[in-house]
């Protein structure tokens, strides 16, 4: 017996011609999967929050509601910090390109880019100070050089640490987007 969801043979019909979340060019969408190291971190911070929200519970019964409530403050904080830790990187949509970092955001219309490429250059290890040797994808804009603009990612960045292939497949991903939307 023949299962059609599973399968592409059935016929689709005419109400099955919308657009899939991801078709719509619109929407900003980040062209890869964030990385094992900031699913992790952010993993281990939610799972943080969830014990500082058993805490805030306890001393909600014992204590005072003003301790508890502080509390529970810090725990709504470590569960934003986490979740602004999974949107960190590169989106884009057919309005532009943005860089989301934890405290800042930057976005580039499309008409601003001048270029979109990869580069070999030292680049941060986890975000830290320290440096290594890598590959780095980096945004050109009109008016503005490259000197002294962070990379859009790199090959030691917490989505690509251990993972040149997933890098390269982003990269290029990014550079067709580019491509695709830059004025020529």
């Amino acid at each position: 017996m023949p299962l059609p969801f599973l399968t592409a043979d059935r016929v689709f019909e005419a109400a099955d011609d919308v657009p899939l979340p991801y078709d719509d060019r619109d929407r900003w969408r980040r062209p890869y999967r964030p990385g094992p190291w900031r699913v992790a971190a952010a993993a281990l911070a939610l799972l943080l929050a969830s014990f500082v929200l058993f805490a805030a519970v306890i001393i909600a019964a014992t204590a005072e509601l003003a301790s508890a409530g502080l509390v529970f403050g810090l725990a709504l904080l470590v569960i934003a910090g986490a979740l602004r830790l999974l949107r960190v990187g590169v989106w884009v949509s057919a309005r532009g390109l943005r860089q989301v970092a934890f405290f800042t955001t930057r976005t580039a219309p499309w008409e601003q880019v001048v270029s979109v490429r990869t580069v070999q250059q030292p680049v941060r290890w986890l975000g830290l100070p320290r440096t290594v040797q890598g590959q780095a994808l980096l945004l050109e804009r009109q008016g503005r050089t490259a000197e002294g603009v962070p990379p859009l990612m790199s090959t030691h960045n917490l989505d690509f640490l251990g993972r040149t292939e997933a890098f390269d497949r982003a990269a290029d991903s990014v550079e067709v987007w580019a491509d695709e939307y830059r004025p020529h």
